[in-house]
């Protein structure tokens, strides 16, 4: 039996592998993937906030907050209308927009900062650091305009002192590489996607075997029903692991990509997911009468459970109840686990998810089998 194993095994490997339809499959459409990546994150993080200042107050302490504004590092200020902010914030142009309002200059002398509106079409995660960041600045005004108690005279010379005192700072350089991290996890999701893919592909050849008469003619040799499908997995989970491997090299060595984990943990995570493809094809298969039906199959679902699962993009952007479904789909195990590594999780820490995994890897192979014991014997499936 181990005999007729090993030599289905090299003929399926020799057969897929000989046209080049195949090899786009295989290995063209993950390096799509990651070409992908490299599209949508390309830019991000690089320029800094452009945002828009429209001074209605005109007094000293509104210049110096501008001032203040223009000396923050990847912050861009632009000195606007009111009108031309809402026009470029509408068109794009502008990340957030700061409306010093007439009065501001004595609400901060009087201790009460108030009369300063910050607008933004992009969400709080844009105007996050100029919030911090001059809030901080103002609230030191405002202790400033407290002590001198609304004294313009004093106000100015404890300001001046204030900016006159010696401060000790240590800065230190940290990388940034948050944006690798993210591109090579989504590259990763769609590597998960082309796996699933690749491996109903593969499976369908048991479907397409019987249709183009194959089967019969391999049955008439020595050869069991039985060893032809185990020859079937074995190729399907050697396949899997050229994509793994292949898709993992250019991450890491050719784009450079920081993965944000070991890689024998990351090529560990997608070959026990490859286990889980295999069950997911040959049930698939197990339940089609015809090649046909499988491909229908396959649309059913692959597509949207990666859609679920997280990925095409975060799933955090997602409502909470399909976040809830994305709980029951084993892509989303992965990638949980993967992100929980990048976050600085130790190995042993993930016990729960990898016993999750297997559960679904049994699942799958469970669901086949008794598919295939239903039909009496594997030979009137095949």
């Amino acid at each position: 039996m181990l005999k007729d194993i090993c030599w289905l095994v090299i003929t399926l490997l020799r057969t897929t592998f000989r046209k080049r339809s195949n090899l786009i499959l295989y290995l063209g459409l993950p390096l799509a993937g990651i070409l992908f990546s490299l599209l949508i994150y390309s830019g991000n993080g690089q320029e800094g906030l452009h945002v828009g200042v429209v001074n209605e107050d005109g007094a000293e302490i509104a210049a110096n907050t501008i001032s203040f504004l223009q000396g923050l590092d990847q912050v861009k200020v632009e000195n606007v209308t009111e009108a031309e902010m809402q026009k470029q914030l509408a068109a794009g142009k502008l990340d957030s927009g700061l409306i010093l309002q007439k009065g501001y200059s004595d609400s901060v002398l009087a201790g009460e900062p108030a009369q300063i509106v910050i607008q933004s079409l992009k969400g709080a995660q844009v105007t996050a650091y100029v919030k911090a960041m001059l809030y901080n600045y103002i609230d030191n005004f405002a202790a400033v305009g407290q002590i001198s108690d609304g004294d313009p005279t004093r106000f100015k010379q404890l300001y001046e002192d204030y900016q006159k005192q010696d401060f000790q700072l240590t800065a230190n350089t940290v990388h940034d590489n948050s944006l690798m991290v993210q591109m090579s996890y989504q590259s990763i999701g769609f590597l998960i996607m082309f796996m699933m893919m690749s491996a109903i592909n593969l499976s369908e050849l048991i479907l397409k075997g019987r249709e183009d008469r194959t089967y019969f003619r391999i049955m008439s040799s020595p050869i069991t029903p039985r060893t032809y499908v185990i020859s079937n997995i074995i190729v399907n989970f050697i396949v899997m692991l050229i994509q793994i491997g292949f898709t993992v090299i250019c991450i890491r060595y050719v784009f450079k990509f920081d993965t944000g984990i070991p890689l024998y943990q990351l090529v560990g995570l997608l070959a026990l997911f490859a286990l889980i493809s295999v069950g997911i094809s040959l049930s698939i298969v197990a339940f089609s009468k015809s090649s046909g039906m499988s491909g229908a199959l396959q649309n059913l679902v692959i597509t949207p459970s990666c859609l679920l699962a997280g990925c095409f993009f975060p799933i955090d952007v997602m409502p909470a109840f399909l976040r809830r479904i994305a709980d029951f789909l084993p892509q989303h195990w992965v990638l949980q686990t993967i992100k929980q590594l990048q976050e600085g999780d130790s190995f042993t820490s993930i016990g729960f998810n990898l016993l999750v995994l297997g559960g679904f890897i049994v699942v799958f192979f469970l669901l086949a089998s008794y598919k295939f014991k239903r039909m009496n014997d594997i030979r009137n499936f095949v």
